[in-house]
């Protein structure tokens, strides 16, 4: 051909084994994740045939990330969290230290060192958007108390892992990695500071300016009633104001992508907007789950099995049991703990991203993001399984 087409055949290539095994999956009644999970895999570098180009496949999977987490504001609502907040806020707080301690605990047997130890239990803690609103729909249940608490609890697990990824790179050199600063004295109270005015710099003008911007944009480009006009201002404005916020207030894509998103939520344009741009948080998700399973070596599910069943424990077992200890605890009925702990017995988005990160920063290792994306695929795998069992238990 007379010029470069690795861009191309990166994209083509990748959603055609993820279309495939996105429909052999959806085939065999499993969330089409895996089949995504499992495409990735098949154009890495640990299996024959063609390999995408890492580069280019990471730079599309950060797109992904960013409409990923527009996504997320979207349907971020501090009403329906309030709602449930004497049960969500605890609980997934929680939750969130028993199964960070678990996977810390873990790690430090394996001979980690305790920062990547953090890493690895915050990611196995937070359970996926996408299969858990499946998984409470396919059970009629989205919409009930309980369905509502799991949601609710889920935001603020999101809620902590948007906090956690806006302060692990200052304190990565503390932790073991890389980047941030080269002690835990001065200099790294220091970082944290400057982030922390940086992120509430950005926050206080979405808040204040963002609600007058951003309908008022959409709102013009509605009046020229061109549907493409109105598609190409919503995905200007997802990337633009995650672009933005990274370059004017050094806060990460995902960040300026939520808050983007959370200001949209709040305006009368949210449906048409989310029908809008729902085609490309398909595309460019699918491509995300691509990308994280080129970095998952299958070889690690022979050479080390018993970590694998570790991180699995921790996800089906220290989850599931926290959840039903903690939701009994503040006085809910069995059916709803039993409920809420198979919605969330497993993991997905925000785990890849957090490990992403992790490994970007030299804070995990390579095989914790192969622990996790083996631990991702067969918790929800089996996530259908485990909410059968807690139907009949309830």
């Amino acid at each position: 051909m007379p010029h470069d087409t690795t861009l191309i055949a990166t994209i083509a290539i990748s959603l055609a084994y993820a279309f495939l095994g996105g429909f052999i999956a959806f085939r065999l009644k499993l969330p089409p994740l895996v089949g995504y999970l499992l495409a990735g895999l098949a154009v890495g570098p640990f299996t024959p045939g063609f390999v995408a180009d890492a580069e280019l496949t990471a730079q599309l999977a950060e797109i992904g990330v960013i409409l990923l987490m527009f996504g997320v504001g979207m349907h971020f609502s501090v009403r329906d969290l309030l709602a449930v907040r004497s049960i969500a806020l605890p609980g997934a707080v929680a939750q969130i230290l028993v199964a960070t301690a678990l996977g810390a605990g873990v790690a430090t047997l394996w001979g980690w060192p305790l920062g990547a130890g953090l890493v690895l239990g915050l990611a196995l803690s937070v359970a996926s958007t996408v299969v858990l609103l499946r998984a409470l729909d396919d059970q009629g249940v989205l919409h009930s108390d309980d369905g509502r608490i799991a949601v609710g609890w889920l935001i603020v697990e999101d809620l902590v892992m948007v906090l956690v990824l806006v302060l692990l790179p200052p304190i990565a050199a503390s932790l073991g990695g890389a980047g941030g600063t080269d002690t835990a004295g001065p200099g790294l109270g220091t970082a944290l500071a400057l982030t922390l005015l940086k992120v509430g710099a950005f926050v206080a003008v979405m808040l204040v300016a963002g609600p007058r911007i951003l309908p008022w944009v959409l709102q013009k480009v509605e009046d020229t009633r061109s549907p493409e006009m109105f598609t190409l201002g919503v995905v200007a404005i997802a990337i633009g104001v995650a672009f933005g916020s990274a370059l004017l207030f050094g806060v990460s894509f995902a960040l300026g992508a939520f808050f983007a998103g959370v200001v949209i939520n709040e305006s009368d344009a949210k449906h048409r907007v989310e029908k809008r741009l729902r085609p490309f948080q398909d595309a460019f998700a699918v491509l995300f789950f691509v990308a994280v399973g080129m970095l998952f070596d299958p070889a690690i599910l022979v050479e080390e099995p018993l970590r694998v069943l570790a991180v699995l424990a921790i996800i089906l077992v220290g989850k599931t049991v926290a959840a039903i200890c903690i939701v009994l605890v503040l006085g809910q009925s069995r059916r709803t703990a039993l409920t809420v702990s198979a919605a969330l017995a497993q993991i997905g988005e925000f785990s890849f991203i957090l490990a992403g990160m992790g490994l970007t920063l030299a804070v995990l290792p390579e095989a914790g993001l192969s622990y996790i994306v083996a631990g991702a695929l067969l918790s929800i795998t089996l996530n259908p399984l485990v909410f059968r069992l807690a139907t009949r238990l309830a």
